[in-house]
């Protein structure tokens, strides 16, 4: 018995473009989630997704088990992803890099998200498919075409990278707040 999603996959691969559509408006938020995790601008997030869009709709045909569908894009978009934060690192300039104040960060108010956003991106991309897109590490794994033991070892490093990040977040608050 194949779930709804399998369904439409299954029409999608038959040349229905509405089954197509139905599938993208039921990952567009994970999408929306994992390009904004990677490259941190709405403008690249949104090429980003529109090409993956386009290479899902090229090559839906070729998806051999429906099951995949959500790991198999994802796949794509991270492939996208990376391809953007290629290109911009070779366009950047002295001009476009901003560095910002440590004094002025050790004031700022960190909560989760922004402590996620400051993990190295091999770290941050585990953390955002496993903790905030509900991905179970095997599918991680296979997403990012890693062992399943180098998803739990990233997301160990990145738990207590983030629990010392947020311990340092709590000790500025204090110490500020006996002044």
């Amino acid at each position: 018995m194949l779930s709804e999603m399998e369904q439409e996959v299954v029409s999608a691969q038959t040349g229905d473009r509405e089954a197509f559509i139905r599938l993208l408006q039921g990952v567009e938020s994970t999408l929306y989630s994992i390009a904004r995790s990677m490259l941190r601008q709405d403008e690249d997030c949104a090429d980003a997704i529109q090409e993956t869009m386009l290479k899902a709709y090229k090559a839906i045909y070729g998806l051999k088990k429906p099951a995949y569908f959500k790991t198999w894009i994802c796949r794509i978009l991270i492939n996208q992803c990376n391809e953007i934060l290629r290109q911009r690192a070779r366009t950047q300039t002295m001009a476009d890099i901003h560095v910002l104040s440590s004094d002025v960060k050790e004031y700022e108010k960190i909560d989760l998200r922004e402590a996620v956003d400051q993990l190295d991106e091999s770290l941050r991309i585990v953390v955002v498919l496993h903790y905030l897109q509900d991905i179970p590490i095997k599918d991680v794994a296979h997403i990012l075409d890693i062992s399943v033991n180098a998803v739990k070892n990233r997301l160990y490093r990145a738990r207590n990278i983030l629990l010392a990040s947020l311990d340092q977040s709590r000790e500025r608050k204090l110490n500020y707040g006996a002044f």
